[in-house]
């Protein structure tokens, strides 16, 4: 997976897209590649800002004025125009990010607790029955950045240290294939060497999930 800090990463727009859309007055996203989006957003779709500009009602004495860009944006985001483009800092708008994104995202790593659940059903059974053998979700999750495709969504910082992200695969399948590959020979590499593991050894529920892996 690659990794999009945004503590680092700077956010291209096209201006002129980016005033259309603002004068449309309608809802509208800007994702982490620069692109403008319009509702419904697609479960792909990362946004780091999402919004709409309704006008406030004009009278002669008072005409109807566009607010500049940084208006529009608020304090939380950070905003250059560039000829014809507009570059966009975002990361201070953090907390706001996660709630646009936390519904499409594969894990959520935004909190204390660590990553508790996957979102999708079929990662979710993986992961569920691997904890009965106490692999737990970093583990897991740490696999799969390095060996699936994929945006982790981040703001990390060396000091002070600070790690919180969201995680969106982009091949489902593929990383369903490639978790359940890699618990399946950890737990056999357990069963084989870990007394605690032996077949006549396991409980109940470990038993079901050593059947779900068909390590028995």
């Amino acid at each position: 997976m690659k990794k999009f800090n945004l503590f680092k990463e700077i956010i291209i727009v096209d201006k002129i897209s980016l005033l259309s859309a603002i004068n449309s007055s309608k809802l509208f996203a800007i994702t982490i590649d620069g692109e403008i989006k319009q509702e419904p957003f697609a479960q792909s779709d990362i946004l780091i800002y999402q919004g709409k500009h309704v006008p406030h009602a004009t009278t002669v004495l008072m005409p109807s004025k566009t607010p500049s860009l940084e208006a529009l944006f608020g304090k939380n985001y950070q905003v250059v125009e560039d000829e014809e483009r507009v570059l966009i800092k975002a990361f201070s708008n953090w907390q706001e990010i996660i709630k646009m994104n936390t519904q499409r995202a594969s894990y959520d790593d935004t909190t204390g607790d660590g990553v508790a659940e996957f979102s999708h059903k079929e990662l979710e059974e993986i992961g569920w029955h691997a904890t009965e053998f106490n692999i737990n979700y970093r583990v897991l999750v740490e696999y799969l950045e390095e060996n699936c495709e994929g945006t982790l969504i981040c703001i990390e910082q060396e000091e002070p240290y600070l790690f919180s992200g969201l995680g969106f695969l982009s091949n489902l399948p593929h990383a369903k294939e490639v978790l359940y590959l890699f618990c399946q020979e950890k737990i056999k590499e357990l069963m084989h060497s870990d007394e605690d593991y032996k077949k006549e050894n396991l409980t109940g529920d470990e038993l079901e999930a050593a059947e779900f892996f068909h390590v028995l």
